[in-house]
């Protein structure tokens, strides 16, 4: 990288508060970063001094460029806390940049508003491996949450708007509002009609042309209310928005329905974005969305009601990712931000084709999949890099010996609580219990054929003999390497003999990418082969499960990979079931679809996906300095 971008940390003990850390350090005009890329001003606009988007252009300019070396990072199964997997992929990343003199580019998820004004706080790492402006990075950033939003809302309007014109209209009447005629007496349709009409096999180009039965088939969607999956969304954790009703207005009467909204994050157009190739990929995407079933049982989109134009069109923008910069002045892309839940929980595949064009054959990308191994790992692979064609040489599973411990039987882990006293002192034996959990993610992130790095993040309570024992029972697993960080305390610094291991795994990779399983298998082998990877024993499924795979069977969504809902917390479905259980019977709960992301992704137990507040919200510590500007209290 550039060294007149690169800047050196003034590191302190005890490590400061991290909007302090963020707040201490001046970031260099976006600029800069971009030209240590050898971006031109023409490959991205700027959004202010210290943010700009990179335009997809530059894929066309470096489309014969090799790619560089491409990492992600997972982790263990984590506590309530978190193991540090942002902080471990922004530390590696100034390590390799500012201490080891690689090309390398940071790939990360937009945060949701949610969390930080909640429970958990930002998303930008933390101590002195953060991604800065931080305040700007977890709040507003671009906009793309907002687009998202206002994308999903305006499709939740237009499918309550036709249900309700529906009911108060002939079959003859909609058609002719859909299609009026002009000053000359001549109909028409647009362009997105000529998708419904493709969809129902009618070739006829002028509406004046349709018969009768043809005006019904292309007019009336005839939404089955009960069926509808379409929520609105807000960015916010709002807990009395999990069950509402609609239509109770006096011009909406006899329109009732219950709905509820999700968190933005949580829509499937995020999911939309994240998985998009290109600007043409994304409209397709946007208008393949189901939204609901017709009465007779056929899946209703986006482009049926005429709206998959108009949402790529609000979501324009949204498809380059946002440049920002590190605390030690590596580049980083902050780009789309699904749920990894109910999602994929990765960043976007173009800003990951984007930087590794960027940094070129021996350079770096580092992404960060959500959760634990089991759960973003496995939808990188399964998912991601079958939509995007690209093949990691390295997967870095972040652990700590505080999980370690609680996977060995170590009392409970609660957000907001002190910890017990069993963290804060030596327990080997504890930490080897726990290790079981960790061999477990070391052998399933193997499978996919990467070479498996351990980054051990390491906390000022951890003995020697602690990490030692970690190390050990990595390397008996298969890991290629497992190494002892410090990068929270110290920076990239911290991080240099990860960088180097991860140097090596990528050099020494020569597996191809290989899949859990093939698309063309039934869903349920597709589900049984990731709950076999967790250690059940076999599926239970519910009767609406069931139908529900029938169903998306017979209107043909099949072949399409799994994206499982299930907690983070275990390999099971039971959170308190902690270490490597075995011979449990995994239960599908329900089975939904994102047929525009591309995935289906069964329920396994209940998630929410409207978090709420806690009695003492982060909000209760942000506030701003009127004299400077500055935020203050963000964590």
């Amino acid at each position: 990288m550039s060294s007149s971008v690169m800047r050196k940390l003034d590191v302190v003990s005890p490590v400061p508060a991290d909007i302090d850390i963020a707040n201490s350090v001046q970031p260099v005009h976006i600029d800069e970063i971009a030209k240590s890329l050898n971006l031109t001003p023409n490959h991205y606009d700027l959004y202010g001094k210290y943010k700009a988007k990179v335009l997809l252009s530059v894929l066309d300019d470096l489309k014969e460029s090799k790619n560089g070396y491409y990492v992600v990072v997972g982790g263990i199964t984590p506590t309530p806390l978190g193991e540090g997997k942002s902080t471990t992929t922004v530390g590696l990343c100034q390590a390799l940049g500012a201490f080891l003199d690689k090309k390398v580019v940071t790939c990360v998820r937009q945060p949701s508003q949610g969390p930080t004004f909640g429970i958990k706080g930002g998303a930008a790492g933390g101590g002195y491996s953060q991604v800065i402006p931080m305040d700007e990075f977890n709040l507003h950033l671009t906009g793309d949450i907002h687009a998202i939003t206002a994308a999903n809302n305006l499709l939740a309007a237009a499918i309550d708007a036709r249900i309700f014109h529906e009911s108060t209209q002939s079959d003859k009447a909609l058609f002719n509002r859909l299609c009026p005629a002009n000053k000359e007496g001549k109909r028409s349709f647009n362009d997105v009609m000529f998708r419904r009409l493709n969809k129902l096999a009618i070739s006829k180009t002028n509406p004046d042309d349709l018969t009768p039965e043809e005006v019904t088939k292309f007019a009336r969607l005839d939404i089955d209310p009960d069926s509808i999956t379409w929520r609105r969304v807000m960015d916010i954790n709002d807990r009395f928005l999990r069950k509402i009703s609609v239509g109770q207005g006096p011009d909406e009467k006899g329109m009732v329905r219950e709905t509820a909204f999700d968190i933005s994050v949580a829509s499937e157009i995020m999911a939309v974005l994240a998985l998009t190739t290109s600007l043409a990929d994304m409209r397709e995407r946007l208008g393949k969305m189901v939204i609901g079933n017709s009465k007779s049982g056929d899946p209703v989109t986006a482009d049926d009601l005429g709206v998959g134009g108009a949402l790529t069109v609000l979501m324009k923008d949204t498809i380059n990712p946002t440049l920002m910069q590190t605390l030690e002045g590596t580049p980083v892309f902050v780009h789309a931000g699904p749920f990894a839940n109910i999602a994929h929980g990765n960043s976007s595949i173009v800003a990951d084709k984007i930087a590794l064009k960027l940094v070129g054959p021996g350079g770096f990308v580092v992404t960060e999949a959500g959760f634990g191994s089991d759960i973003g790992t496995e939808k990188f692979m399964n998912i991601k890099c079958r939509y995007s064609g690209l093949s990691p040489q390295c997967a870095i599973i972040v652990a700590t010996i505080r999980a370690l411990k609680m996977h060995g039987g170590g009392p409970a882990v609660v957000a907001g609580r002190p910890l017990d006293h069993a963290y804060l002192n030596e327990n080997v034996a504890l930490v080897e219990a726990g290790c079981v959990n960790l061999a477990r993610h070391i052998i399933n992130s193997k499978l996919y054929g990467s070479n498996v790095i351990v980054a051990i993040n390491k906390f000022s309570t951890d003995t020697e003999a602690e990490l030692n024992a970690v190390r050990k029972a990595a390397l008996d697993a298969g890991a290629f390497d497992a190494v002892v960080c410090s990068h929270h305390a110290h920076g990239g610094k911290g991080a240099v003999d990860l960088g180097i291991a991860v140097q090596k795994a990528c050099e020494n990779a020569t597996q191809p990418l290989k899949f859990l399983y093939p698309l063309d298998i039934g869903i349920k082998e597709k589900i049984e082969a990731i709950a076999k990877s967790y250690g059940a024993s076999g599926v239970d499924y519910s009767e609406q499960a069931e139908k529900k795979i029938e169903m998306y069977t017979k209107q043909g969504f099949s072949g399409l990979p799994i994206c499982m809902a299930k907690t983070q917390y275990s390999f099971s479905d039971n959170a308190a079931a902690k270490g490597a259980p075995t011979g449990f019977v995994l239960p599908i709960r329900d089975v939904r679809a994102s047929i525009g992301a591309g995935f289906i992704y069964p329920l396994v137990g209940t998630m929410s996906t409207m978090p709420g507040l806690p009695t003492r919200p982060c909000f209760y510590d942000i506030d701003i300095d009127t004299t400077t500007g500055k935020v203050i209290g963000l964590s």
